[in-house]
């Protein structure tokens, strides 16, 4: 049995530590600043802890790096310090140096500096409504397994709820989902990552896993907070099943 210990950095960045691998996801550094393009998002709060607090990173899971709120200014200059950056194939052709690209169901092997190797499985997201695509552009999530094919971790990276996540469910029975959650919504009534419902539908696919809720603070975009998620799960007798963090404060789970 490992220990993942899991440190929420804000918004959607978090620190994965298992077997001696740490992994980054979606790095976003800023200040509290306003990113003005074809749409203008607002970061509200900043990082809980610095790059130089968290210290060495093996590897960053980046499920995209259209948005500011997945891959800020300062996330993109973090990206240079990081052993391996792991992303769509797109997002490799636009970072370069080193980023690499997966596509969904492809995989790849992280080695810790102790010599643990890990097996990473980009898995499919989709970051909106059906049709969505040409708009919000190519997600991926991540899966990190062992090399003997248990997996251990699921980053639904920015997705809503469909049947993409649910055959993510019937290949790898995780032990833990790290969920981006936080119903954002931009332009109309519908939300481009997960709700309440849908992070309850994922939670009944995956009967073993704990829920631990990520990017659900910061960012002015983000319609639903953590208190919902929790709320939401106690109505329905499942208040067990869902792992809150606090920025900055590690959360040790038993995998």
């Amino acid at each position: 049995m490992d220990t993942l210990k899991i440190t929420l950095i804000g918004g959607p960045t978090a620190l994965l530590e298992v077997g001696g691998l740490r992994v980054l996801t979606d790095p976003t550094f800023d200040p509290p600043s306003s990113y003005t393009g074809a749409i203008t998002l607002t970061k509200l709060t900043g990082p809980a802890l610095t790059p130089q607090q968290i210290g060495r990173v093996d590897a960053v899971l980046l499920s995209h790096d259209q948005h500011f709120d997945n891959l800020d200014r300062s996330g993109r200059d973090f990206l240079t310090s990081a052993g391996t950056v792991w992303t769509t194939h797109g997002g490799a052709q636009r970072l370069g140096k080193n980023a690499n690209g997966l596509a969904p169901w492809k995989s790849t092997q992280l080695r810790s500096p102790g010599g643990r190797i890990f097996q990473i499985t980009a898995t499919p997201a989709r970051h909106g409504p059906v049709g969505v695509e040409p708009i919000a552009g190519e997600v991926i999530g991540f899966v990190i397994s062992t090399t003997d094919d248990e997996p251990l971790i699921y980053v639904t990276g920015d997705t809503v709820w469909y049947d993409g996540v649910a055959e993510v469910a019937k290949r790898f029975p995780v032990k833990v989902v790290v969920l981006f959650a936080g119903a954002v919504q931009i332009r109309g009534p519908f939300c481009l990552t997960m709700d309440t419902n849908d992070a309850l539908e994922t939670a009944a696919h995956f009967p073993g896993a704990a829920i631990v809720p990520v990017q659900t603070e910061g960012w002015q975009h983000f319609k639903q907070s953590q208190e919902d998620l929790v709320n939401a799960f106690a109505a329905l007798g499942v208040a067990d099943r869902l792992h809150p963090l606090r920025p900055g404060i590690p959360l040790s789970l038993e995998i």
